[in-house]
């Protein structure tokens, strides 16, 4: 199944890195813009967000072409926050997947634009999408803005700027990560279900495996922070600690995180199978999450 998965994941990453080149390609955007733009999606990514939007709506028996924008459109909104991310007034990183940031390579106030530009490209690729209904569009655009932006991710990154250099309760961290990880997370596999025709009852339960998934992943984050390989992450290990960051190991030891990341993916699993999906791609999806090197 571990070979069938990773073929899954490369046959998807192939697929979706040619649509994320081409929507800005195909459009006329002034340099440096566009190449700064292309710069940061260009540099690669597991694209683990996007996958996870076509797993649950082929999961739900749908089409992954229907929902193409809305996961180009996701990407873009990532790929802006990391950009962001990493500016002097954030995070102040060189390094973004072994390449120079974007920053880096161009100047800070590009690299701005170029994240200003991935950012509100990104509602044009859902209104423009020509198989999803008008509906669909509506209801992708409206939780998309509520994802990524001040009650979602953008609040997620204020809160975990607030938590440098201080000690943050248990709660207050599942909070920053429920916020600036988990919200995009729960977008891919919400709006998938939804296009999908997905129950109100399998809805509930997709957001609620999404939300476990969300701290999952910021676990295993923390993790690969202490003892991941730095060519396979493409950054440096261990800023979480030089920027006296909170992080699950940091509050609850290597130990204590990897049991609370146990407990979580239990719990997504459940869930899927209370939705009737667990034998599916997306439940091995949630496994390599739980497990990722990268």
């Amino acid at each position: 199944m571990e070979t069938k998965l990773n073929e899954y994941i490369q046959k998807n990453q192939t697929y979706l890195n040619q649509a994320l080149e081409d929507a800005i390609e195909d459009k006329d955007i002034p340099e440096p813009l566009k190449s700064s733009m292309l710069y940061s999606i260009k540099a690669g990514g597991k694209r683990i967000r996007p996958i996870l939007m076509i797993a649950t709506i082929e999961a739900f028996g749908g089409d992954k072409n229907v929902i193409l924008p809305a996961a180009l459109a996701l990407e873009f909104v990532h790929t802006y926050s990391l950009i962001h991310d990493d500016l002097p007034a954030m995070d102040d990183d060189d390094l973004r997947r072994g390449m120079p940031t974007n920053h880096i390579e161009y100047d800070e106030a590009t690299a701005i634009l170029a994240g200003d530009g991935l950012l509100t490209q990104s509602f044009e690729l859902i209104t423009n999408a020509e198989h999803l209904t008008t509906d669909q569009k509506l209801f992708a655009v409206k939780r998309l803005s509520e994802a990524a932006g001040s009650r979602g991710m953008v609040a997620g990154q204020i809160l975990d700027m607030q938590a440098e250099n201080t000690q943050v309760e248990l709660d207050e961290l599942k909070q920053i990560h429920h916020l600036k990880t988990g919200q995009l997370l729960i977008y891919a596999m919400e709006i998938a279900a939804y296009v999908a025709g997905a129950t109100e009852e399998q809805l509930d339960k997709i957001t609620a495996c999404a939300e476990e998934l969300g701290l999952l992943f910021q676990i295993q984050d923390d993790i690969l922070d202490i003892y991941g390989d730095e060519d396979k992450i493409g950054k440096a290990v261990g800023s979480d600690e030089e920027n006296d960051k909170s992080t699950y190991p940091k509050l609850l030891g290597i130990d204590g995180a990897i049991k609370e990341k146990e407990e979580k993916k239990a719990r997504a699993n459940k869930l899927l199978n209370e939705a009737s999906i667990d034998q599916t791609m997306l439940a091995e999806l949630i496994q390599y999450l739980s497990n990722r090197d990268q």
